[in-house]
């Protein structure tokens, strides 16, 4: 019972520590979208590239945390299977670019290792959850 215990916190807590951290640029991305643009040294030329900033990283990006929070506690197998989805398409999305683009800088190789490591333990809490719940699916619940 105690492993039931641990995996239901583990993923909790990865689910609620993702939609956190999108939650963290999302409301930046709301108050001042330059300051978003900052961490990759990128000035906004106009009103345009701001709503673009606040509509993308803001708007998009508190959608995201609102969808995360509902799983974290309606359905954790779907919490962790879109948390991997997430991770892993911003670590995707970073090797894409240093294969078209060349190396990545300190900033985006610093979030390459974060976001395939997030994307590792949200798909090995997920794998255990799935094989888990196949052994006994009333000792589990989201």
């Amino acid at each position: 019972m105690k492993k039931y215990k641990l995996l239901r916190f583990a993923s909790a807590g990865l689910i609620g520590f993702s939609a956190f951290a999108i939650l963290m640029v999302s409301v930046m991305a709301f108050q001042n979208p330059q300051k978003v643009m900052d961490l990759v040294q990128v000035t906004l030329p106009n009103n345009d590239a701001f709503s673009s900033i606040r509509g993308v990283y803001g708007g998009v990006g508190l959608t995201i945390c609102i969808s995360l929070v509902y799983l974290a506690f309606k359905d954790h197998t779907k919490g962790l299977a879109f948390a991997s989805i997430l991770w892993g398409s911003y670590a995707l999305s970073r090797i894409i670019t240093v294969c078209i683009e060349g190396p990545l800088g300190a900033f985006g190789t610093q979030w390459l290792y974060t976001e395939s490591f997030l994307c590792i333990v949200s798909v090995t809490l997920l794998l255990v959850r799935v094989k888990l719940l196949q052994k006994n699916a009333s000792l589990i619940r989201a």
